[in-house]
């Protein structure tokens, strides 16, 4: 059952200081020797994964012991009412495995009229993303604006590419290379929840990715949300967390990007693995 401390508002500050308590654990950390298991082909976890993960569910449960809890590691936790949180402890582990120090936390709870709050923190730039639904985007308490490019040619684009991409390159290298062509520029940084707040701050015109987990995108994508831009299935259907092949922009661009997607996905007869 819901009370003072499930408002958007009390959730938001939930996800701001357990992003903010695990990315500690995580930088002080990064310098330090790594313990890396393969959880298949080129998917791996990191002892820091599991120590970040392992304090921020104790975190949440302290907060709100009744609300479930799904996290990326230890898989789902029952809670008894209509309360999920959706928990990456670190989205960026091959960066943080090879000490490139671009990576984040993830933190967002979703109820009945979805995503309700989430936060995105960087340890290492000290920046933390954070929304509430209806109440707008920070970083570090400052409001965030997405992008008002409308052209693809003044538009910085961003991308990532699944673990499974060796398998099915068709997708993420296809409609890459067609918007190479078209773009300003395209960045791959390794993080898609940074990704999606880097366009809820307007740094990122746009982005695109396929086979993300819900843990990768809650947050991100209601940043992007409360910050003026454009989140969708990558085939203009409404965003789900549960279909993790997204597209995201400032509003002015959307028509144009989306319009890009759909035409490669049409071409390559596409149809959803959601």
């Amino acid at each position: 059952m819901a009370d003072a401390s499930d408002t958007p508002a009390a959730l938001r500050r939930t996800a701001e200081d357990g992003a903010r308590m695990a990315g500690r654990i995580l930088r002080e950390r990064f310098p330090q020797h790594r313990t890396i298991e393969f959880k298949g082909g080129i998917d791996l976890v990191t002892d820091a994964d599991r120590a970040s993960e392992a304090a921020l569910l104790d975190f949440i449960r302290q907060r709100h012991p009744h609300h479930a809890i799904l996290a990326e590691e230890s898989g789902a936790w029952q809670g008894t009412d209509t309360f999920r949180w959706l928990v990456d402890p670190l989205d960026g582990t091959t960066n943080y495995s090879h000490q490139v120090p671009h990576f984040c936390v993830s933190v967002a709870v979703e109820g009945p009229q979805g995503t309700l709050a989430g936060a995105v923190y960087d340890p290492m730039r000290d920046e933390l993303f954070s929304a509430a639904k209806g109440e707008g985007a920070t970083l570090n308490g400052l409001p965030l604006k997405a992008s008002t490019a409308d052209t693809l040619e003044r538009a910085l684009l961003c991308t990532g590419f699944p673990y499974d991409v060796r398998e099915r390159p068709d997708l993420p290298v296809g409609l890459f290379t067609q918007l190479i062509l078209l773009a300003q520029g395209m960045r791959r940084t390794g993080s898609a929840a940074l990704d999606l707040a880097y366009v809820a701050a307007g740094r990122f015109d746009g982005y695109f990715e396929f086979g993300l987990k819900p843990w990768d995108i809650a947050a991100g994508g209601l940043l992007v949300a409360e910050a003026g831009g454009v989140i969708v299935h990558i085939d203009g259907k409404p965003f789900d967390v549960l279909k993790g092949d997204v597209l995201a922009s400032g509003a002015a661009l959307a028509p144009t990007l989306l319009a890009q997607a759909k035409r490669f996905l049409a071409e390559l007869q596409w149809t959803s693995r959601d």
